[in-house]
C-alpha cells in the first residue's frame, strides 16, 4: 500500500511531460513548392548550434565564412531557434557522394550543413566556395532551406558570388527577393578567409506564407 502513492506520482509526472512534449511539438509546414526541403530534417542527434562548418573546409581552395543574420517578420528582432541548412557542390561543380548516403544526402552530396540560432540570431558556416556545374548552366551557388520554430520550412534563393560571369541580371538585381535577401556575395578577406554576409527575414516575399 505504501508504494500506491509512489506510483500515483510517477504516472501524474510522466502524463505532464508527455502532455509538455505534445504541446511545444510544431506542425510542419511546407510553403509552397520545394523538392528536397525535408532535407533540412536531416540532422539527426546532431546538436545544432548558431555555428557549423562544412566537410570539405579542410579541403584544399579559397575557404568561406558565410555570415549574417536571421530576423522576425518586422525585420528588427533576430529570430532565436531558427535551423538553416545549406548544401553545395565540390570545387568541380559535383554533388560528391561516398556511398553511404541516405534521405536527400544521395541528391545534395555530403557538402552540407544545419546551423539553430540563438538569441541573437547570428548563424555561420565556414566552408568552401563551390565550383560551377561542368555543364556551365549556372553560376556557382549555395542552395539555403530554413526552418521556422512554428514549423514552416521553405526554400531560399541561392547565395551568389559578385563577378561570376554567368550570373543572370535576374540573379543580381532579383525582383522582391525571398526573405527579402538578395544573394550575390561581396566577398572581403579576413584573415585568410573570403567572407560573405547575408540576412534574412522570415516570411518577406515567400509566397503563401501567411495561408
Amino acid at each position: 500500500m505504501k508504494r500506491r502513492p509512489f506510483l500515483i506520482f510517477l504516472f501524474l509526472l510522466i502524463a505532464s511531460c508527455s502532455s509538455s512534449q505534445n504541446e511545444t511539438m510544431p506542425d510542419y509546414k511546407l510553403i509552397g513548392n520545394c523538392e528536397g526541403c525535408e532535407a533540412v530534417f536531416e540532422y539527426g542527434d546532431k546538436n545544432l548550434n548558431e555555428v557549423d562548418t562544412l566537410p570539405d573546409f579542410s579541403n584544399p581552395g579559397p575557404k568561406l565564412k558565410l555570415t549574417g543574420t536571421i530576423y522576425k517578420q518586422d525585420g528588427k528582432k533576430p529570430a532565436e531557434n531558427v535551423i538553416l541548412y545549406i548544401y553545395h557542390t565540390n570545387r568541380d561543380g559535383i554533388y560528391p557522394t561516398n556511398g553511404s548516403e541516405i534521405g536527400w544526402a544521395k541528391r545534395h552530396g555530403y557538402i552540407r550543413g544545419w546551423i539553430k540560432t540563438a538569441k541573437d540570431g547570428k548563424y555561420t558556416f565556414y566552408t568552401l566556395k563551390p565550383g560551377v556545374y561542368p555543364s556551365r548552366s549556372q553560376p556557382a551557388h549555395i542552395h539555403p532551406i530554413i526552418l521556422e520554430p512554428n514549423g514552416k520550412y521553405y526554400w531560399l534563393g541561392s547565395y551568389f558570388f559578385e563577378g561570376d560571369s554567368l550570373l543572370r541580371n535576374d540573379q543580381i538585381s532579383p525582383i522582391n527577393p525571398r526573405a527579402d535577401s538578395p544573394g550575390v556575395l561581396k566577398l572581403k578577406k579576413e584573415e585568410g578567409l573570403w567572407v560573405g554576409t547575408r540576412d534574412f527575414v522570415l516570411g518577406k516575399n515567400v509566397p503563401g506564407y501567411n495561408y
